[in-house]
């Protein structure tokens, strides 16, 4: 697996020759690799998450205004942790965090690939719930 896509960032694909073949994984052994990745979470701080929800979906599409070809590999959406007030809980929706598949098995060779994507990937965005920037994240090996 390149070194150079960070995950839960948008890749933009260098161009349609220097696609490999996506690597054949099922939806039921993609959603336990992130079942895994989740079950690691150390337990004192899956305790500490709060109002979240992982979902997994096929691919991202982009937004009004995003480029097009923007590509993630996972997603954070909410408010995170360190930004919640008082009345944040009053009728708030849960936090979203989706990984998305297709993209990570696009940029992996093998099972082993796909397993440590996900798990980087899972964290990086769980980080983000806890506040934590992709600024920060590259700076701790996370990017």
């Amino acid at each position: 697996m390149p070194a150079s896509l960070p995950p839960g960032l948008p890749i933009v694909p260098s161009g349609p020759d220097e696609d490999p073949e996506p690597f054949p994984m099922s939806e039921s052994d993609f959603e336990a690799a992130v079942s895994d990745a989740l079950d690691r979470i150390p337990p004192e701080l899956a305790k500490t998450m709060n109002n979240v929800a992982v979902f997994i979906e096929d691919d991202y599409t982009p937004q009004p205004g995003e480029d097009p070809d923007t590509v993630l590999l996972g997603l954070y959406e909410g408010v995170p942790l360190t930004e919640r007030d008082s009345w944040w809980d009053a009728g708030s929706l849960p936090d979203r965090i989706t990984i998305y598949r297709q993209p990570i098995l696009d940029i992996c060779a093998s099972r082993e690939d796909v397993i440590e994507e996900v798990t980087v990937t899972v964290v990086h965005e769980i980080a983000h719930h806890f506040g934590i920037s992709d600024e920060r994240l590259h700076e701790l090996g996370w990017g």
